[in-house]
C-alpha cells in the first residue's frame, strides 16, 4: 500500500492551465484537422457503427410492435371506398369520422363507459385492499398453513380461466353462502324462515364485488404475490417501533405500512382496473355478451352497427375495420390513464421485485 501511494504521489499530473493550453491549441486549428481528429479515429467509426446499429435495431422492434396499431388507427378513419382500393395501404385517401360517430351513437358507447368505469373503479379499490390485506399477512405472520395459502395463491395464476366458466357462473345463478344442502338460505328455507333457497346473482354487480372482496377477483394471485414480494422488503424494525408504542396489528398497517406503500398500490390499482376494463371472460360469465343486458359494458360494444352494414366486394374488411374502432375506443381512456399514472406503474414494479 505505502509503495503505491508513493508511485501515485511521484506521478506526473495534468495541470488545468495546461489542460487549457491543449484544448486552445485544438481550436486554433484548421477545421479539416480537427474534423479527422475527432471522428475520423477508429474509435470514433466503432461508436458510430454501434449507434447506427442500435438505431436500426430499435427503429425495427418500434416498426414491429407499432404497426399492427397504426394500421387499426387509420383503417378506422378509412371510408368505404378506400378498402377496394388497391392503392390504399396505411393512409385514408377519403378521411371520414363516420364510423367513430356512429358506433358512439348506435353501440351505445357512453352508457358503456360509464357502467364500466363504476365496475372498474369499484373491483380496482377493493382488489387494491384485499391483497393488500393478503399480502401482508403471508408476508408478515408466521402461522400454520402460510406456505399451502401462499402455494394455492400460485395455483389460481396458473388454472386457465376458461375451466371456472361452468362452475363460477352456477355459483352466482344460484347463490348461497355454504354448500349444497348445508347453504345458509338453504337452511332458513327449510326452517321456513325465508321462501327462497338461493338467490340469483348474475346480470348484476354482485358477483364481481364478491370475488374482489375475498382476493378471487382477476388476476388477484399475481396481486397478492406483487403486494408479499414488497412487504417482505419492509424492514421487520419499522413494526417493532410501532408494537413498543402502543400500536396493534391494524393500526400498524394503516398507520405504518399504507403510507410507504402508496407507489406499489397505485400499480396493483392500475392493473386491476385496466385488466377489468378490458376484461370479457367475466362480464360474459355473469352478464352475457348481449347489448339487451341491463348492465351495457364496454367489451359489449364491438359489433357492427345497424346502418353500416352493407353488401359489396370489401365488406369483411370494412366490418373488420369497424370491429377495431370499437376496440380503440375501448383502449382511448386507458391511453389517458397510462399517460398519468405511468411514473407511480414504473416505480411500483421496480419495488415489487419481481423484475431485474
Amino acid at each position: 500500500m505505502n509503495n503505491n501511494t508513493a508511485v501515485s504521489e511521484n506521478a506526473p499530473k495534468i495541470k488545468r492551465e495546461t489542460k487549457n493550453t491543449i484544448k486552445v491549441d485544438f481550436e486554433r486549428t484548421n477545421f479539416w484537422t480537427r474534423f479527422k481528429l475527432k471522428y475520423l479515429t477508429s474509435n470514433a467509426l466503432v461508436s458510430a457503427l454501434w449507434w447506427l446499429f442500435r438505431f436500426i435495431l430499435l427503429l425495427g422492434i418500434s416498426y414491429v410492435i407499432l404497426q399492427p396499431f397504426y394500421s387499426k388507427f387509420a383503417s378506422s378513419f378509412m371510408g368505404k371506398e378506400d378498402f377496394v382500393d388497391v392503392t390504399v395501404k396505411l393512409i385514408p385517401k377519403h378521411p371520414t369520422l363516420d364510423t367513430y360517430a356512429q358506433v358512439i351513437k348506435e353501440n351505445r358507447y357512453f352508457e358503456a363507459l360509464l357502467n364500466t368505469t363504476i365496475l372498474s373503479l369499484s373491483c380496482a379499490v377493493l382488489q387494491t385492499i384485499s391483497c393488500s390485506l393478503i399480502g401482508y399477512g403471508l408476508s408478515k405472520y408466521k402461522f400454520k398453513g402460510n406456505k399451502l395459502i401462499f402455494a394455492l395463491v400460485i395455483f389460481t395464476m396458473i388454472i386457465p380461466h376458461k375451466t371456472l366458466h361452468l362452475a363460477l357462473y352456477m355459483k352466482f345463478r344460484y347463490f348461497d353462502i355454504g354448500v349444497g344442502k348445508f347453504g345458509l338460505f338453504n337452511l332458513l328455507n327449510t326452517l321456513k324462515l325465508t321462501s327462497f333457497s338461493d338467490i340469483k346473482l348474475t346480470t348484476t354487480y354482485w358477483p364481481f364485488v364478491i370475488l374482489s372482496i375475498t382476493g378471487l377477483g382477476f388476476k388477484n394471485g399475481l396481486f397478492i404475490f406483487m403486494m408479499r414480494q414488497f412487504f417482505k422488503g419492509v424492514p421487520d424494525e419499522l413494526e417493532e417501533s410501532a408494537y413498543i408504542d402502543g400500536y396493534g396489528p391494524l393500526r400498524t398497517f394503516f398507520k405504518i405500512i399504507i403510507p410507504i406503500s402508496i407507489p406499489m398500490m397505485i400499480t396493483i390499482f392500475l392493473f386491476a382496473f385496466s385488466w377489468q376494463w378490458t376484461d370479457n371472460f367475466y362480464v360474459e360469465t355473469f352478464i352475457g355478451s348481449g347489448a339487451k343486458n341491463k348492465l351495457y359494458l364496454l367489451p359489449q360494444i364491438v359489433t357492427v352497427p345497424k346502418t353500416m352494414e352493407t353488401d359489396y366486394a370489401g365488406k369483411s374488411l370494412y366490418e373488420t375495420a369497424i370491429r377495431n374502432t370499437c376496440g380503440l375506443l375501448i383502449i382511448y381512456p386507458l391511453i389517458v390513464v397510462y399517460l398519468f399514472c405511468q411514473k407511480y406503474l414504473v416505480q411500483g414494479i421496480e419495488r415489487s421485485g419481481i423484475v431485474g
